[in-house]
């Protein structure tokens, strides 16, 4: 049985872990653009699908474990 605290944990660890990844790409990839380096498109693009994975997976994980 999933409990509120592991809700709640998913909750706080995909926000964070969300933040860090696709805020770590958007960021460089930036960078990457400010500095006349057009393949900082190539981060930047794909940066906020890729922090949504780390949510989506996770919450994957918890629906497991629900009973039918």
């Amino acid at each position: 049985m999933v409990t509120r605290a592991e809700i709640l944990w998913l909750a706080v660890s995909s926000g964070v872990a969300g933040a860090l990844i696709g805020g770590l790409m958007l960021g460089v990839g930036m960078d990457l653009l400010a500095n006349g380096q057009p393949l900082g498109l190539l981060l930047i693009i794909p940066g906020a699908p890729a922090g949504a994975i780390i949510g989506w997976w996770q919450g994957r994980k918890l629906a497991r474990q629900l009973d039918p």
